[in-house]
């Protein structure tokens, strides 16, 4: 704020002078004749432009300054944002009443696994987020670097986790799809409440009924309501869940994509702005 004020000041101090100067220069000149009437319109033409040029180089690293900021500060705080809500997701997910029982279970590996991902992936894309945040608004280059550090070995990790989940596509398909079955036989045995819903979200969520898509006991508490022929014979959920993997495909990947050019963008400012500011003190 200070330095911004300093900024106004000084531009106004040059205006001032750019309007009085001419006339207070003229009516101070000593009267030598030819020569300095000669010598005059250069003298005032070369200081004219050196403060003219000084006044644009000014303006030009202010307005660019300005700029890294805006563009820094939004892109490096979306990370921040994607973090909590990540963070929030897998909270919801370890310690929801829908979901918590599916936790007594140690065989249920990949869903646990995928929910833990979730809240470490969270809190470190938060406290990355904060790095940027912080490194925008304070203009410290230690902050910045290790943002851009940090966000480098997501980028990374996000491109390795990409061509890891392609490459393994069918394998990831079959652990869901065995995950589901597991669910429904320990529902069809113990008649956990949690299980119940955790079997309700999936099948609302994937218009699905039952492990092999016919009616059972009990299908109308935890199956979407149908009508016709579906009411008989519906889809199964290994089918639907290998539909969404094989159809959404693109989907998926253009959301990643997505998410990288984001990040790249992000990486890209923050090392701009960091240079910016390095820059800026080695001239003060």
């Amino acid at each position: 704020m200070a330095t911004g004020g300093l900024q106004c000041i000084k531009y106004l101090l040059f205006i001032f002078n750019f309007i009085f100067w001419p006339s207070v220069t003229h009516s101070l000149k000593p009267n030598t004749g030819f020569c300095w009437e000669l010598l005059e319109p250069i003298e005032i033409r070369e200081e004219f432009i050196q403060s003219f040029a000084y006044l644009c180089w000014e303006l030009e690293d202010q307005v660019v300054n300005i700029c890294l900021h805006f563009f820094t500060f939004w892109f490096v705080c979306g990370p921040q944002l994607a973090g909590t809500g990540v963070l929030a997701v897998g909270l919801w997910l370890r310690f929801d009443a829908r979901t918590k029982g599916i936790f007594a279970d140690s065989s249920q590996s990949v869903f646990l696994t995928g929910v833990y991902i979730l809240i470490v992936a969270g809190a470190i894309m938060m406290v990355v987020g904060f790095l940027g945040c912080c490194g925008a608004m304070k203009e410290s280059s230690c902050m910045l670097g290790l943002f851009f550090g940090f966000l480098l070995v997501i980028f990374a990790a996000e491109v390795a986790a990409g061509i890891w989940g392609l490459s393994n596509k069918d394998k990831i398909v079959t652990d869901l799809q065995q995950f589901y079955q597991q669910t429904f036989s320990n529902y069809k045995d113990t008649k956990q409440e949690a299980l119940k819903e955790t079997l309700r979200a999936i099948h609302f969520g994937l218009n699905c009924c039952g492990p092999t898509g016919l009616v059972f006991d009990g299908a109308s508490d935890i199956c979407p309501t149908q009508t016709g022929l579906s009411i008989l014979v519906t889809t199964s959920c290994p089918s639907a869940i290998n539909y969404v993997f094989t159809s959404r495909l693109l989907v998926i990947g253009g959301v990643g994509i997505g998410i990288g050019l984001i990040m790249i963008f992000g990486m890209i400012f923050s090392i701009l702005l960091c240079c910016a500011v390095r820059r800026t003190r080695e001239i003060v």
